[in-house]
């Protein structure tokens, strides 16, 4: 019987290990098609703009012989600009999730007014969604409490996500920011009626460097990383982010940050939050 017993437990032990590497094999695989899906898009965010700000550049330098008007002048020194800036926001979004992952995230905590942060990140893309004929709605209760986090953190995690919310709802359609206080808690829903996704999509999009809309169907560029580094700052604030989202019909990100005694003085604060 004891015997017996031990073969069982050796069957048992054998089929978990088969078991724990045959997820690891998989596990390994997911990460490598995401990484190699990364780097081909990387590639072309990092093209792109570098062949503008080359592209561009050069024709400055022959101003005299192209005989350039002032006006094209300034159109090209602005082509210029936004794209070094595409390129720096790109550069910053692959910092930002290497320290995320690492665990060496450091924010400095303040007071901050959810209301004016919201107000402004909803603000810096007013023209982006008037250009591509999307309604912009803000519904931000006045009265919401100070929170202590980190007002630059904040800001990115909202701009992360209208952009993309914007990014991916055509003409035509409607971004809302919607924010209320609730018993203990902020919440914060950036609401779009977009092109939505599925479960699965919901999965990939939120796993660093996957794109729900990788494919041949993929209409915006993006690096992958605005979702999870939102979701990723938001944990480290001590909250949380559901995502409800239908295909064909749109989006919801909610975001929930505790409301805390706010802070009488600035101070840091790190988390491990590795994905």
């Amino acid at each position: 019987m004891n015997e017996y017993a031990s073969l069982l437990g050796d069957a048992i032990l054998r089929h978990r290990a088969r078991v724990a590497e045959r997820s690891a094999r998989v596990e390994a695989e997911l990460a490598s098609k995401l990484k190699s899906e990364f780097i081909a898009n990387m590639s072309h965010e990092l093209r792109t703009p570098l062949n503008a700000i080359i592209g561009f550049s050069k024709l400055l330098s022959e101003q005299e012989q192209r005989r350039l008007s002032s006006t094209q002048v300034t159109d090209y020194a602005n082509l210029i600009h936004d794209a070094a800036g595409h390129l720096l926001a790109v550069i910053n979004n692959i910092l930002d999730i290497s320290k995320i992952q690492s665990g060496k995230c450091v924010m400095e905590a303040r007071e901050v007014n959810l209301c004016e942060v919201l107000s402004a990140s909803a603000s810096s893309f007013r023209l982006m969604a008037e250009n591509a004929g999307v309604v912009l709605e803000q519904r931000i209760d006045p009265d919401l409490p100070l929170i202590r986090g980190d007002g630059v953190r904040l800001r990115q995690i909202f701009t992360n996500l209208i952009s993309n919310a914007l990014k991916f709802t055509k003409a035509g359609g409607r971004v809302a920011i919607i924010a209320s206080a609730r018993p203990g808690i902020v919440a914060i829903a950036v609401s779009d009626t977009g092109i939505g996704m599925t479960p699965e999509e919901v999965a990939v999009a939120l796993t660093p460097f996957g794109q729900a809309d990788g494919g041949h169907a993929r209409w915006r560029d993006g690096t992958g990383l605005g979702l999870p580094i939102a979701r990723a700052l938001v944990q480290l604030h001590g909250g949380s982010v559901n995502i409800d989202s239908v295909k064909g019909r749109g989006t919801t990100v909610e975001v929930i940050i505790p409301t805390r005694a706010t802070a009488t003085e600035s101070d840091s604060f790190q988390q491990d939050i590795a994905s």
